[in-house]
């Protein structure tokens, strides 16, 4: 008893927090503050007649989730794995309470918020972790049926697609596409076959379509889309004056607090467009620099799950492979609205824009992403200090088991020919 307690603190002790994770996160929030109370000056003397009412808003929830972050960055994974499948049904709970009576709130013709009291909840937040968690389990533990079979593949989308029927009801069809997209990436990395994902795509482009020009808002937004200055005083109107502010910055902008896009003009400066006032102040070296950050996030978080899957730490690897693609595409498809290549989503660029459910639960994410590195980097120092005893090593340390093999089915059967057959698998 006492031996298994020594070796548990040795193992606590050796683990070790990913320090350019941190450091990415920690500017990236930084960086928001300055550019929510740069944006927000003219909305928050307007509206609400107090001096930053959103930066005071957003600093709040900063610290609130900073907080709830140092608390998920202390929890074993193996306790998140544990119950991670009653997490995905709270989430399903929470999708569903929008449309309580007097639970749910209405905002501008969408069914999107919980009533908290004094705050309003946006619970497709805490459904992508959820989600990412719920993923995470269920490829540990049915990875060679996602590996070689089609319904082993299909049981992950079925979930994912529930969460999109839940969330076009509200409707939020940015949100559902997210987690598809989140989820098709997972299933893939954990390493089930292409033909599979094709097969299940076949009918999505039908289905998008129907979406897409079922409503006249999201026809709408198509059409302003694809050619903005054709209405620019109605239907194009936010993505024009983005890309008049983008114009206006050129390569280093015209300096900080200096926009002029931000004063009535840009709409939803401080939230879904932050990053066109980034452009007009900080010009082309300010959006550079905020992609930069993105990419050392994201592909940290990426190595990272790499790392865990070769240390068979797999719930971790696969983990941080889910919070790093949810991270990076809400934040592709942010740059992506602003800068006038995607249409127009709704989804708010993490870290950086103002928001209350969305900065909480991305520190929440960014908490449990730490606590993956945790849990890697103690997995590769222990696998380190049992090679320095046993530098020759066993037969059967030369020779690790195909369970411990960090490459899926597919890439193993590339470089192995005889991987498919029988005796393989006895």
């Amino acid at each position: 008893m006492t031996d298994w307690f020594a070796q548990s603190q040795a193992q606590r002790r050796r683990g070790r927090y990913d320090p350019w994770l941190l450091a990415a996160a920690i500017a990236l929030a930084a960086f928001g503050v300055v550019m929510v109370a740069s944006s927000s000056i003219a909305v928050a003397d307007s509206q609400y007649h107090a001096d930053f009412y959103y930066l005071k808003r957003h600093v709040m929830f900063l610290v609130l989730g900073s907080a709830m972050a140092i608390a998920m960055m202390r929890i074993e994974l193996r306790l998140m794995e544990k119950y991670a499948f009653g997490a995905m049904l709270i989430g399903f709970a929470l999708l569903l309470a929008v449309f309580v009576p007097h639970f749910g709130m209405r905002i501008n013709g969408a069914r999107r918020w919980i009533n908290l009291g004094l705050i309003g909840f946006q619970p497709v937040e805490a459904v992508k972790l959820a989600i990412v968690l719920y993923l995470a389990s269920y490829l540990v533990r049915h990875r060679e049926g996602v590996e070689r079979n089609f319904f082993g593949v299909l049981k992950p989308m079925c979930v994912a697609g529930l969460t999109a029927i839940l969330l076009l009801a509200e409707p939020d069809f940015g949100s559902a596409a997210l987690i598809g997209c989140v989820t098709v990436g997972m299933v893939w990395l954990a390493g089930a076959r292409m033909r599979y994902l094709a097969i299940m795509a076949i009918p999505l482009p039908p289905i998008a379509m129907y979406l897409a020009l079922s409503t006249d808002y999201r026809v709408k937004r198509l059409t302003s889309f694809l050619d903005p200055w054709k209405d620019p005083f109605n239907d194009g109107f936010q993505l024009t004056q983005a890309l008049i502010a983008i114009g206006r910055g050129e390569w280093f902008g015209v300096g900080l607090g200096g926009s002029v896009q931000k004063l009535f003009y840009l709409p939803e400066a401080h939230t879904d467009f932050i990053l066109a006032v980034i452009g007009e102040e900080l010009g082309l070296a300010g959006i550079v620099f905020v992609l930069g950050l993105f990419a050392l996030l994201v592909g940290r978080g990426l190595m990272l799950g790499l790392r865990g899957v070769e240390v068979n730490q797999r719930f971790a690897g696969y983990v941080a492979f889910g919070i790093s693609l949810m991270i990076g595409l809400q934040a592709l498809v942010s740059v992506g609205v602003n800068l006038g290549v995607l249409p127009t989503k709704g989804l708010t660029l993490p870290l950086i824009s103002s928001g209350g459910s969305s900065v909480l639960m991305t520190c929440v994410m960014l908490g449990v992403l730490l606590r993956t590195s945790f849990e890697i980097h103690r997995a590769e120092d222990v696998r380190r200090m049992a090679t320095r005893r046993d530098p020759h090593g066993s037969a059967q340390a030369r020779e690790p088991s195909r369970n411990a093999n960090p490459l899926p089915l597919a890439a193993r059967a590339r470089v192995e020919p005889h991987i498919g057959q029988a005796h393989v698998y006895e």
